[in-house]
This record gives C-alpha cells, sequence and structure tokens, in this order.
C-alpha cells in the first residue's frame, strides 16, 4: 500500500523540473560562465548575493554553488567541480534538503538578532562531512537592522570552510555594508523565446503536444519567471488531455482571443465606434477582463511600433504568424503619431479601469475616446495650418471676394478688426487671423505699400520686461510658479534694483538654488540676462512684510473711522477683519461750471 502511495504521489512541474546543475540553468549565461570560471580557478568568494524577480531561479543557484563546492565525485577522490555528479552522498543529500553542513534559513520567518546570533555560533565549528559549510538565507532583506549589524563581522572574516549565499527580491532594501562584503550577481529575467523552448521541452517530457501560441501565451504571463511559467503550464496541462491548444490557454489565464483584439483595434482607429463596442461587449461576455482588454491593446500598439520602427523584428523566427501578417497590414496603415496618441490614450485608460467603480464602463469611455482621436491631424499639420505654412485651403474661400465694397481703398476695412499695421503690428492669433492676411492682397491689388504683409516683429518686444522688484515676483505669479512666487514674496529682501540686475538678501528658509531657478526663468521669459547676486545687507523688508503692514495701517485707519466706531458701538465684540481700498472715482473731463450745471440739471 505505501509503494502505490509514493509511486502515484505527484511533483509539481517547478519541482520536478528544477535545474541541478549549471547546464540546466536557462537563461542565465552570465552568471553561470563567472561562477563556472570561479570555481575552476579557486577564486570562489566567502560570500554571494543573488538578486533578481521571483523564480528566475535565485535558490536554485545556490543550492548548485553548494553541491559544486562539495562534490567529492562518484569514487568519493573528488574537488570541487562546475559539473557536480550528482550520485555522491553530498550531492544526493543536498539535493534532498537534508545535508547536515548545507543550512537554509528563511528571513522572512526568523528575522530577529537572536536567529542571526544562533547563526553565528554555528559558523565557528568545522563542518560534519562536506568540505564547506554552506549557510543559504533566502529573502535575506527581511532582517532586522540589528540582525545585519550582528551579521557584518563574521560575514567580512569568515572562517575558511565557511560560505555565504544569500538571496532576495529587494536589493535595495539591503544595507550597503552588508553588499560591500559580498559578490553581487543579478538574475535576469529569462526571455520569452527561451520560456516558451522550456516549457515546449517538459510539455514534451510529460507527453503532452502543445501549440506555439499556446506556449507564447504561457511565457508572455510568466513575465521572465520560470517557476510562474511552470505554474501556469502546470494548470494547464489537463489530465487526460493529450493537447494543449491557445483557446484553452486563453480561457484559463482569462485574456481575450488575439485576433479579437486586432479586430477591436483596428475598428477602433477606423474610427467604427459603435462595431468596437458590440465587440468589445461580446468579449466581455465571454469572460474577457475589461483591465485584460485595454493591456492587450498596449500590446497591440507597442508591437505596432516595433514593426514600424524596426521592421526586420516581424520577421523572427519567435513571432507568430497572426501577430506577423496583421501587425504588417496594420502598421503599414497608421502613422506614427496616431500610435504615439493611442499609447498615451489607452495608458490613460488602462489607470481609469483600475480606479473606476464600473470597470467596463470606464473602458468602453477609454475605447470611445481613442476612437475620436484617431482621426485627429498630427501635431505638426496643425502648426503649419496656424502659422500659415502649406495651408493653402484656407485662403482659397477668401481669395476671389469679388464684391468687396472698395477695392481701390489704399486700406480695405475688413483688415481693421485684425488690427492696422501701424496700430498693433504682431496681434494675437485668433482663428481668422490667416484668413484675414491671405484676403489683403485680393481687395487691394494695386495698393501702395501699405496693404503689403505685416512684418514680423520681432519676439523680444512681446516679452515682458520688469521694471521692478515686484513686477520680477508678479510676473513669477502670472506664469503659475507658484512655489517661487511664495519664495520670492516671503523669503527675499530686495537690496538693490536696476535694469536686468538685482541684488537680493536670502532667509534661512529659502532654498538653496533659488537664485538660480529665478536667473533662468527671467532669461528665458524676458529674452535678456539678468545677473542676480546675493548681499548680506538688510535691505527692505520682504513684500509679504510689506504688505502685511499695509494692510495693519488700512486697519488702524478704519479703527478711527467714525461709521465704524458706531458700528462696532451697535454691535459689541465685532472687529475689522478686511480692508478693501476705494479707487478714486473719475471726474468727468468738464470744467467746474460745466460740472455744477450738470449737477443741477439731475437735481431737477
Amino acid at each position: 500500500m505505501a509503494e502505490t502511495t509514493e509511486t502515484t504521489e505527484y511533483r509539481v512541474l517547478a519541482r520536478k523540473y528544477r535545474p541541478e546543475n549549471f547546464d540546466q540553468l536557462i537563461g542565465q549565461d552570465a552568471l553561470v560562465r563567472t561562477l563556472s570560471n570561479a570555481i575552476e580557478t579557486g577564486r570562489v568568494a566567502h560570500a554571494f548575493m543573488l538578486t533578481g524577480v521571483r523564480g528566475v531561479g535565485k535558490t536554485t543557484t545556490a543550492r548548485i554553488i553548494a553541491r559544486a563546492l562539495n562534490c567529492i565525485g562518484p569514487d568519493g577522490d573528488g574537488g570541487p567541480t562546475i559539473n557536480p555528479c550528482g550520485v555522491c552522498d553530498s550531492c544526493v543529500s543536498i539535493r534532498e534538503d537534508r545535508h547536515v553542513d548545507v543550512i537554509e534559513m528563511d528571513a522572512a520567518s526568523r528575522t530577529g538578532v537572536d536567529d542571526v546570533r544562533e547563526l553565528i555560533e554555528g559558523v565557528r565549528y568545522r563542518p560534519v562531512s562536506a568540505r564547506y559549510k554552506v549557510y543559504i538565507i533566502d529573502e535575506v532583506h527581511m532582517l532586522s537592522r540589528n540582525a545585519f549589524n550582528a551579521l557584518l563581522k563574521t560575514l567580512e572574516e569568515p572562517p575558511e570552510h565557511v560560505k555565504f549565499i544569500f538571496a532576495t527580491t529587494e536589493i535595495r532594501k539591503v544595507p550597503v555594508t552588508v553588499l560591500s562584503r559580498c559578490q553581487r550577481f543579478d538574475l535576469r529575467r529569462v526571455e520569452l523565446e527561451k520560456l516558451a523552448d522550456h516549457f515546449k521541452h517538459v510539455a514534451s517530457e510529460e507527453g503532452v503536444a502543445v501549440d506555439d501560441d499556446a506556449l507564447h501565451l504561457i511565457a508572455r504571463a510568466a513575465d521572465g519567471s520560470v517557476r510562474d511559467g511552470l505554474s501556469l503550464l502546470d494548470q494547464a496541462l489537463v489530465p487526460g488531455a493529450d493537447k494543449l491548444d491557445a483557446a484553452t490557454v486563453r480561457d484559463m489565464l482569462g485574456l481575450a482571443d488575439r485576433a479579437a483584439v486586432y479586430d477591436l483595434f483596428d475598428e477602433v482607429m477606423a474610427g467604427k465606434i459603435a462595431e468596437a463596442l458590440d465587440r468589445f461587449d461580446a468579449m466581455y461576455r465571454d469572460g474577457a477582463d475589461p483591465l485584460i482588454v485595454l493591456q492587450d491593446i498596449l500590446d497591440v500598439v507597442y508591437w505596432l511600433t516595433r514593426i514600424k520602427t524596426a521592421p526586420t523584428v516581424a520577421e523572427a523566427a519567435y513571432t507568430p504568424e497572426m501577430e506577423r501578417t496583421r501587425g504588417k497590414e496594420m502598421a503599414d496603415k497608421l502613422s506614427m503619431p496616431s500610435l504615439t496618441r493611442a499609447w498615451q490614450l489607452t495608458l490613460k485608460g488602462v489607470g481609469e479601469v483600475q480606479s473606476a467603480p464600473n470597470a467596463v464602463q470606464a473602458a468602453q469611455m477609454a475605447l470611445v475616446r481613442l476612437a475620436h482621436a484617431a482621426d485627429l491631424p498630427a501635431a505638426s499639420a496643425l502648426v503649419r495650418q496656424l502659422t500659415g505654412d502649406g495651408a493653402p485651403a484656407a485662403a482659397s474661400p477668401v481669395a476671389p471676394a469679388p464684391s468687396a465694397p472698395a477695392p481701390s481703398a489704399p486700406v480695405p476695412p475688413a483688415s481693421a478688426p485684425s488690427g492696422g499695421p501701424s496700430e498693433n503690428p504682431a496681434p494675437a492669433p485668433t482663428g481668422n487671423a490667416p484668413t484675414a492676411m491671405a484676403a489683403a492682397p485680393a481687395l487691394a491689388p494695386d495698393a501702395s505699400p501699405e496693404p503689403t504683409p505685416v512684418p514680423e516683429q520681432p519676439p523680444e518686444a512681446q516679452l515682458p520686461q520688469p521694471q521692478s522688484f515686484k513686477e520680477v515676483v508678479d510676473l513669477f505669479r502670472d506664469r503659475r510658479e507658484m512655489i517661487l512666487y511664495s519664495q520670492l514674496q516671503n523669503n527675499v529682501h530686495l537690496v538693490a534694483f536696476e535694469n536686468q540686475r538685482m541684488e537680493l538678501r536670502l532667509e534661512q528658509e529659502a532654498p538653496r538654488d533659488l537664485v538660480n531657478n529665478v536667473s533662468s526663468f527671467l532669461n528665458e521669459w524676458t529674452g535678456q540676462r539678468w545677473v542676480i547676486t546675493v548681499s548680506s545687507e538688510e535691505g527692505e523688508a520682504t513684500l509679504g512684510d510689506q504688505a502685511r503692514a499695509e494692510d495693519q495701517r488700512l486697519r488702524d485707519e478704519a479703527e478711527t473711522d467714525e461709521v465704524v466706531q458706531a458700528v462696532k458701538s451697535a454691535f459689541p465684540g465685532a472687529k475689522v477683519s478686511k480692508v478693501i481700498p476705494r479707487e478714486p472715482a473719475e471726474m468727468p473731463d468738464a470744467g467746474p461750471e460745466e460740472f455744477d450745471d450738470e449737477l443741477e440739471d439731475d437735481e431737477d
């Protein structure tokens, strides 16, 4: 009975196909090459730090290193080797996690200094049967600060018979003092094609045929993790099934049909909103997640952009046939600005779906927005149209103008709203500005030089030129640089001011880069070079203090007003909270006698 149970016990694929030597470790060629050279030359470090995302082989690599260092060969006379024999007592016991001299510690569950102190106490004893005593600490970043400090001295000068191997997914949480005492190896994400080939080999060993598209779906979902991919493959290999297709994997992962995603994106970019929403509803009814659909659209946009920028990527051996044919077809139809705009809008839609109370509605609104933006012209075309370059269509409706009322007039009346050349040579751009400029030659073909196109004024003449420190500060407020505006208002004292030159005294609260930032912005906004120096002289009060002093003066004056005093006596507890100065009324341009006559007429 016991033999039957042992025979029928199932081991998951991630454990069954765990690498046992460096040759079976996939996707980590640089790591394997470095460790192999170190073992061959006998220059093995006393501490290793293995880092990488989950499932790339950190703990597996640590065990392979332990076996390589302690292997004694089939005859018992071997030394450290890059190819452990797998049959000696050390190799077998390490593989079965029962070797007394290879200690594995989970730092996630043993984080305290007492656990590390227990480990340090055992370091001074020589190994029982192995060549080296190896300590493998998984998720080492979970150790407490005191535990790291307790480990430092032993880690820096361990005995010759001790090796430390650390593994972590959060390398930034490991103190620098620990990293400096270890040889660091970064395990990379395994490439999609290598993952697919590995999963194909595993499936063939299990006696199941798997479509290439299904393997690529699993490899893409694994995101570079071998263990995650094997877990997904284990889930997909249903007992009794002799073939695994892409539809089964897609249903298992909750993914939308790849062809349906291409059809959906094609309809959206063609502006067919109704058809696109109907297709999205059908995909949702079939079990597709709205968030996954938008993420798949992001993958499509990325793939089309890759084909657009590097067409040879579509001819790679690992590219599925559908991705190759549909990708080339759609990449030829869409422009780069359209793809860039689709990426930004879809990426924003993904964030909205994640935070919206109704994910389906958020996804539908994202598709509608993307469809409406698909047929927008490129930004360069809009700029050319606004500046009048390469836009003859704007001038054609206005150029014929046969019914102009006064063709012989030197300055046509129609040009008045756009601003005459002598009064306002550089008007702000409006919707009819290009039309007015195009119509001028048609209205006055034989006019003198006055109706000729207005010459552009140098941009420096339109830039603001502050004439006082207060105008400088107000300029930062108008340009919406509110942080610098607040600093200039409250933490800066004016010592001297002249044309494009200021001398300031800064409070201790002012940031160190305040002067550089202010000077840079002023140079950009005014087109002039501003020189700002820092002085130790007292200078004027800050503009904030001046404003508060003026407000207090107005309050004091208001307190002495008879009306205010009467209000305060009638309403005990009332106080003046704010005083708004009254602007002086404009007097009519008439003499005193005429003004008196107007008052008398008003009284009558």
